[in-house]
C-alpha cells in the first residue's frame, strides 16, 4: 500500500468534483491510502502539497489539466517524490507528450497504480526564474514569451470552448492589438536578437490544446527546443498560426529553432515593445528577463 496525496483542480469546470471523487475511490480500491490535499485555490493547494510532501507521502497525484500538472511538477521536481497524472482538463498537452491517458479517469488511475508497483520513470523538468536565481518555478511543457503568452493569458479568462478552439478564440483580439516585441534570446552560446512575434522554450511538443509548436521536442533528452519567430505583420501572424497545426511553421524562413540546456530571454528595448508576462504550462510565471534551464531526469513520473 502506498500513501498518496491527491489534488483535484479547485477551479475546473463542471464535473471536476465527481471526477476527483472517482479518482479517489479508484485509488483506494487499488489498496492505497489517499489523502485529499485539494483546496479552494491553486495557491492553497500548492501549499498543502508542499507540507504533505515532507510528511511521508509515497507519491503526489493531480487530477485536472496542464495547470494541475504544473502545480504537481513545481512541488515534486528535483525530489524523489513521484507524480501521477489523471488528465481530465481541456488541453492535456503534457499528458499527450508523456503518452498518458487523456479524458479517461479509470485508465489514468490504472496507469498510476501500475507505476506505483513497478516504479516511476524519470523525465526532464525545467526551472525558470529571474537570472539572479530567486523565485524560480518548475515546469514540464512549454514556456511562452510572446504573442503566444498574450493569447494564453486571454484564453485562461475564457470558459469556452475547450482545447485549441479556446486558444484560437483568444488569438483574434490579441492579433488586433499586436505590435512586434524586442528580444534577446541566448541559447547556450547562440544568440538571437530581433524584433519578434513569439518565443517558446519547449520541453514537450504541444501547447494551446494540441498545437505542435516544437514538434521535435522530447521530454527526456536533456535538451530544450527553442522556437523563435521574427517580426511578422498582423497578416503574417494570421497566416503562420494555422501552419502550427501540422508543425509546418518551422519551414518559414522567419521562424528559427534552436536547442540547448540553458536559455536566457530578455527584452531588447531598441528592437520592439516589451514582451508580455510569461506563461509556462498555461500558468503565469512572471516578466522578463528569465533564465530557463533544463534539469535532466528531475521528475519521477508514474506512467
Amino acid at each position: 500500500m502506498s500513501t498518496l496525496g491527491l489534488i483535484v483542480n479547485p477551479v475546473a469546470g463542471r464535473g471536476s468534483s465527481s471526477v476527483g471523487r472517482r479518482a479517489h475511490r479508484l485509488l483506494e480500491r487499488a489498496g492505497h491510502d489517499v489523502h485529499d490535499l485539494s483546496a479552494p485555490t491553486l495557491v492553497q493547494a500548492t501549499d498543502r502539497a508542499r507540507q504533505a510532501a515532507t510528511a511521508g507521502l509515497d507519491a503526489l497525484v493531480v487530477v485536472g489539466g496542464d495547470g494541475m500538472v504544473h502545480l504537481g511538477v513545481d512541488v515534486v521536481a528535483g525530489t524523489d517524490l513521484p507524480l501521477g497524472i489523471v488528465a481530465v482538463g481541456t488541453g492535456n498537452d503534457i499528458a499527450r507528450a508523456y503518452g498518458l491517458p487523456r479524458g479517461d479517469v479509470d485508465k489514468a488511475v490504472a496507469v498510476v497504480d501500475r507505476a506505483l508497483r513497478t516504479g516511476p520513470r524519470r523525465v526532464d523538468a525545467v526551472r525558470a526564474g529571474p537570472p539572479d536565481g530567486t523565485g524560480a518555478t518548475w515546469y514540464a511543457g512549454v514556456l511562452s514569451c510572446g504573442l503566444d503568452a498574450a493569447v494564453n493569458a486571454r484564453a485562461n479568462a475564457l470558459t469556452w470552448p475547450n482545447g485549441h478552439a479556446r486558444y484560437l478564440r483568444a488569438l483574434v483580439p490579441e492579433l488586433a492589438a499586436f505590435r512586434p516585441y524586442g528580444y534577446r534570446v541566448r541559447v547556450d552560446d547562440d544568440t538571437w536578437e530581433s524584433a519578434g512575434t513569439l518565443v517558446a522554450v519547449a520541453n514537450t511538443p504541444w501547447f494551446g490544446g494540441g498545437l505542435p509548436i516544437a514538434p521535435d521536442a522530447v521530454p527526456d533528452d536533456g535538451l530544450l527546443d527553442v522556437v523563435v519567430a521574427g517580426p511578422f505583420t498582423r497578416r503574417g501572424a494570421v497566416g503562420i498560426f494555422p501552419r502550427i497545426y501540422g508543425g509546418r511553421h518551422l519551414g518559414d524562413p522567419r521562424v528559427r529553432a534552436m536547442r540547448g540546456r540553458r536559455v536566457l530571454v530578455e527584452h531588447a528595448p531598441g528592437l520592439g515593445g516589451h514582451p508580455p508576462t510569461v506563461f509556462a504550462d498555461g500558468e503565469r510565471v512572471g516578466p522578463l528577463p528569465l533564465l530557463v534551464e533544463v534539469v535532466p531526469a528531475a521528475l519521477g513520473l508514474l506512467g
